[in-house]
């Protein structure tokens, strides 16, 4: 006896945008629908996109794909952001660069403006960047 296994795509409900979106467009409710299409790592539900910021441009009837959206950017480069360092208790506050765009909670590069050392950091809610270690 011989078993035929055939793979096949199941349809199921994707996110798309209803017109292109830009990259670091804001998405807003009449941008997006619901279409019956082939893709796992597209989102299902609008409201999981509206809000977000497309991070490459969306065309119109494409599935929006998990990596496509993120937090909007509070961040934007060349913008001149304040730095903490946070370690053994002591504090440090300093100003620096941002190398990149970034939303809450992104890593960023971003440049120390008195030593001029690239370093990283994490996007907080108030626009500061959390040096890493």
């Amino acid at each position: 006896m011989v078993f035929l296994v055939f793979p096949f795509a199941s349809l199921a409900d994707a996110v798309v945008p209803t017109r292109t979106i830009r990259a670091n467009d804001m998405i807003l409710r009449n941008d997006v629908t619901v279409k019956n299409i082939t893709n796992g790592d597209a989102f299902s539900r609008p409201d999981d996109v509206i809000g977000q910021e497309a991070r490459t441009t969306l065309y119109a009837g494409r599935p929006i794909l998990f990596d496509d959206v993120g937090p909007p950017a509070i961040v934007a480069r060349n913008q001149i952001v304040s730095l903490k360092y946070i370690a053994d208790g002591i504090v440090i506050m300093t100003e620096g660069r941002a190398l990149q765009r970034g939303g809450i909670g992104d890593r960023v590069r971003i440049m120390n403006l008195d030593s001029r050392a690239t370093l990283f950091g994490q996007v907080e809610k108030d626009g500061t960047v959390r040096v890493f270690n």
